[in-house]
């Protein structure tokens, strides 16, 4: 990376190709995931080195619980797993963790590592990193209205009230500034429900090459590629 190129403050990714990592191996799909998430940490350790302070991942959606019982199993493991080594990661480099998405659906063990990977780092604000697990755009956003409507009959808020900024409070990523770059790898073009809100202005960025094979050179092929556009906000 070119020290004197701009990064951006907050770089979302949806990690994408894992099975057709796999399957390109004749390996089974729970194999692709793994070296997934072996791609996860050398992007988050490559982000924090040069300097990104927000970092997004959707790791598992609403619509994944559709997959094959084996292959969910396989994915919960994997995340468990990576929690308990997270928890000593973020302690050792002082990275906050925040969870977004409803957990509740989880096993018990894995929403207790959950909860204990955000208590425990919440005192951290060098870095943080967004992990979405059982995360879903159009979900959060009706979540934040039924949390909004619920205020309303309690008499904590009127309906009048109601501005973006105080819909974005009510939104998993509270407190959290938007995304200015996504990054989808894999070669799919499409946002495929995430974060809908928070992305209305953030540039995408597509890659052709499967999350699993993700190096920190395809991470600075898009901040590149980020920093040549010019970004208007719907000005002129």
């Amino acid at each position: 990376m070119d020290n004197k190129m701009p990064v951006p403050n907050h770089i979302a990714i949806i990690m994408d190709g894992n099975g057709r990592w796999a399957k390109k191996r004749f390996l089974p799909r729970t194999a692709g995931h793994a070296a997934g998430a072996e791609a996860f940490r050398r992007t988050a350790n490559y982000c924090r080195s040069i300097g990104v302070k927000y970092l997004t991942v959707y790791a598992f959606s609403t619509e994944n619980w559709k997959r094959s019982e084996e292959e969910i199993s396989g994915i919960m493991k994997l995340m468990g797993k990576y929690l308990k080594e997270a928890i000593t990661d973020m302690e050792k480099n002082r990275v906050r963790f925040k969870v977004f998405g409803d957990i509740s659906r989880l096993s018990p063990e894995l929403q207790k590592l959950c909860t204990d990977a955000q208590e425990r780092s919440a005192q951290y604000d060098d870095v943080q990193v967004n992990f979405c697990l059982n995360y879903g755009g159009r979900d959060e956003i009706v979540r934040a209205t039924k949390a909004f409507a619920k205020d309303v009959a309690e008499g904590k808020r009127q309906p009048e009230e109601l501005t973006e900024q105080m819909l974005s409070g009510y939104l998993y990523s509270a407190d959290v500034p938007d995304p200015e770059l996504i990054i989808r790898p894999s070669g799919e073009m499409r946002t495929s429900n995430f974060l809908l809100w928070q992305s209305a202005y953030s540039e995408y960025v597509f890659l052709n090459v499967l999350w699993p094979d993700f190096q920190p050179k395809h991470l600075d092929e898009a901040i590149m590629e980020y920093n040549r556009r010019n970004r208007r906000f719907g000005g002129a």
